[in-house]
């Protein structure tokens, strides 16, 4: 996932130095949300494995 959020900022920047600014605007919007699902996915996982470790 954090792969595809790298993938469209990329896209956003080439497609802003280039002058479409409606495809870029919306290329950096997906990186966004893909990056803040990234995240919260991240978060939960470390929550978990951190929390099963304590009770071993």
């Amino acid at each position: 996932m954090l792969y595809w959020a790298v993938v469209f900022l990329i896209v956003a920047i080439i497609a802003g130095i280039l002058g479409f600014g409606g495809i870029a605007a919306a290329a950096a919007g997906m990186a966004k949300i893909l990056f803040y699902i990234f995240l919260i996915i991240f978060l939960i996982t470390l929550i978990m494995g951190l929390s099963r470790r304590s009770r071993i």
